[in-house]
């Protein structure tokens, strides 16, 4: 049951990036831990980097392949639910990188191949 296209994908990309940026500050992160808080600030800016960079509706300068885009969402879920553990997070700081990483790897998962994917 894979329904997350390529365009999907794409118009979701400019929100979450900027999620990543603001929400850190808004949720008041990093007070286990001040990695909580710029982790994610920092990941948000590569992913407006790499938004832009890759090859798909939204990308404006296309030298980025869609499934290398895949690729880098796939380690960020996989570091977003490690994070907490290797690190220390508790409480909210924790919850944010959980729920995160849960979400990017779901997105993942349920990607949808397409001709314009590989």
């Amino acid at each position: 049951m894979r329904f997350v296209t390529q365009k999907i994908h794409a118009f979701l990309d400019y929100p979450v990036a900027l999620s990543l940026i603001v929400m850190p500050f808004v949720l008041g992160l990093g007070a286990s831990h001040p990695l909580a808080k710029w982790i994610a600030v920092y990941t948000g800016v590569a992913a407006l980097v790499l938004t832009v960079l890759t090859d798909h509706e939204t990308g404006l300068i296309r030298v980025v392949p869609y499934s290398m885009h895949l690729a880098v969402d796939f380690l960020v879920g996989v570091v977003f639910v490690a994070a907490p553990l290797v690190l220390g997070f508790k409480g909210i700081d924790a919850l944010y990188y959980w729920i995160n990483g849960a979400a990017v790897l779901l997105v993942v998962s349920l990607h949808k191949p397409g001709r314009a994917s590989a």
